[in-house]
């Protein structure tokens, strides 16, 4: 996404020290309730993956927000934390069975990176969709 764009966007701070993931996705989930219920899959487990890295191996403050493009054909998902350390793909210090959360992103996401700025980084996935999706 453009940066100069004109997006929608849905904030979220993460002031618990251990996340309701749960919570979360709830919340995501309201925000984009206009999409496919395939797309809405898709992000939560972007936002899972991205919230759980951040309380993993970040450090607090961490927040979320979820950008849509002008053109609703992209979901913009980043958390913030305070961390200014890098990134490491498809290995955990958490031990020998994690480390899979930048793997999924890889797959899932059309575009994923990391942006570091002086309060620590902001860890980004985008998700195309297709146009908003009104329930019958």
């Amino acid at each position: 996404m453009n940066a100069d764009d004109p997006v929608t966007t849905e904030a979220l701070d993460l002031v618990d020290d251990v996340p309701s993931l749960a919570a979360v996705r709830r919340w995501a989930a309201e925000a984009l309730a206009d999409l496919t219920e395939d797309e809405i899959d898709d992000c939560m487990l972007l936002v899972t993956e991205l919230v759980s890295n951040a309380y993993d191996h970040g450090t607090g403050p961490r927040a979320v927000r979820l950008r849509r493009s002008p053109d609703w054909s992209h979901v913009r998902i980043e958390v913030d934390d305070a961390s200014p350390d890098d990134l490491t793909f498809g290995r955990s210090r958490l031990g020998p069975n994690r480390g899979r959360g930048l793997v999924i992103i890889d797959k899932l996401a059309k575009d994923w990176g990391v942006d570091f700025h002086p309060g620590g980084k902001t860890v980004w996935a985008e998700l195309s969709c297709g146009a908003p999706h009104v329930p019958a």
